[in-house]
């Protein structure tokens, strides 16, 4: 299955100045599956050592940083031998092995010459955790689940479809069909390899939901496996309060209606764990907008979005047939599937941070909010051909240098104050955003 990403590893193992490489990514996105095929097809050979299956693999680096005696070590244990520009060393599920985290210092300084890359699903807790993360010294990529572009590689094998979605001038209108098709199954199937893999595969919908169903219940065994005691309950219904708080027309997240009278204290650390572990996003909120964005963030309010709309589909039992056969489906349930699906689209691709815009003295919201590289950038999400934007227009109003786009189910256009983009075709906002 091909992966965005894989432009990205090519990029890395011929930069000049390459440092050790990090993968983020949440559990079962595909980072290890990624990262070997790029191994097997890149390298003259490949060494991977797992931290969580070997514990020998942690007992390399519990004996010191010394790299000439590590790269030994490693031949060792993978029967190989290790050289300098031919052989990829991949360690993976890192977070079980700590220092193997701090010695990516070393490789940076005393071993630049090797090409060597982590990954882990836990990685973000792992850090938290008091280990010694090498900034400065490490590349750092993060993978999530297949955005809509991938998906359409992936199910109709068509590279050319995938061209058309991710140019910023082309036009789609002619293939809206084909889009919206298969957009109308990828809000079913979502993201996740192994989801995507069994519909291209041909198994039927139920089995689909029943591996989204295992995806969630694996997810509750990490937390359960790896989160705090004490925060453990409260993690859960973070986790499954999500669905219902962005079921809102208010998107965002409000602490009383997880438990009556919960405050900030209650669930902060709670949220914090799931964004680590790189199931739950978090959008946070600016009142004042300004360049750049990040100097007006207000850090009391925020959205949250789960890793991928399929799993939050299989969450809550959403109907197969309803998102599958329903022709209003894009607007079904306040048009909460789209916002998850459109904050999917921007992740993968956005260069700057995403927040949202909420001005409680003008009573002004905007769904998302970013920036070019001289000029705000409001984004509207509607879940239909509603062309009217009278929040979008207002903002445009009070920032007149504003470029404001609106991603609905109408075709591209471009009017004088206002970008449309199509609904399907929302993973290429960024790039147009980067464009100016």
């Amino acid at each position: 299955m091909q992966r965005d990403l894989y432009h990205k590893l090519l990029d890395w193992k011929e930069k000049p100045d390459r440092k050790p490489l990090v993968v983020k990514g949440a559990r079962q996105v595909g980072k290890t599956y990624l990262i070997k095929d790029f191994g097997n097809h890149e390298f003259d050979n490949f060494v991977v050592l797992n931290a969580d299956k070997d514990p020998r693999v942690r007992e390399i680096f519990e004996r010191g940083f010394r790299i000439d005696r590590i790269i030994s070590d490693m031949e060792v244990l993978s029967g190989q031998t290790i050289v300098p520009g031919k052989t990829l060393i991949f360690i993976d599920e890192v977070g079980d092995a700590p220092k193997a985290l701090a010695a990516l210092k070393y490789f940076c300084e005393d071993a630049p010459q090797y090409h060597i890359v982590v990954a882990g699903s836990l990685l973000g807790l792992a850090i938290h955790k008091g280990v010694s993360f090498p900034v400065g010294k490490v590349d750092e990529l993060t993978l999530y689940p297949l955005s809509f572009a991938e998906f359409v590689r992936a199910r109709l094998g068509e590279s050319s479809y995938v061209r058309l979605i991710m140019d910023p001038l082309a036009d789609l209108a002619s293939l809206r069909s084909v889009f919206v098709d298969s957009l109308r199954e990828y809000y079913f199937t979502g993201g996740m390899p192994e989801v995507v893999q069994g519909a291209v595969d041909g198994k039927d919908y139920k089995s689909l939901r029943n591996i989204q169903k295992q995806i969630l219940s694996d997810y509750a065994l990490d937390i359960s496996k790896h989160a705090d005691p004490q925060i453990l309950g409260r993690i859960h219904q973070v986790w499954n309060s999500i669905p219902q708080q962005l079921a809102k027309s208010n998107k965002k997240f409000v602490y009383a209606d997880i438990q009556k009278g919960a405050r900030a204290k209650d669930f902060e650390l709670a949220i914090e764990w799931l964004v680590d572990a790189g199931i739950v996003y978090k959008v946070p909120r600016v009142r004042k907008a300004g360049l750049p964005l990040k100097f007006y963030e207000d850090f009391s309010a925020f959205k949250l979005f789960t890793v991928d709309h399929g799993l939050m589909g299989a969450q809550v039992d959403a109907p197969i047939s309803e998102i599958l056969l329903k022709s209003n489906v894009f607007e079904e349930y306040r048009g909460t599937f789209t916002e998850q699906y459109v904050y999917e689209q921007l992740i993968c691709s956005a260069e700057t941070g995403i927040f949202y815009f909420d001005s409680e003295s003008s009573k002004l919201e905007l769904d998302f909010l970013m920036q070019g590289e001289n000029f705000l950038a409001p984004i509207e999400v509607k879940a239909e051909e509603n062309l009217r934007s009278k929040s979008l227009r207002q903002f445009c109003l009070d920032y007149p240098d504003a470029k404001a786009y609106r991603i609905s189910m109408s075709d591209y256009r471009e009017q004088d104050w206002l970008t449309n983009v199509p609904l399907y075709a929302a993973v290429r906002l960024p790039g147009i955003i980067e464009k100016g």
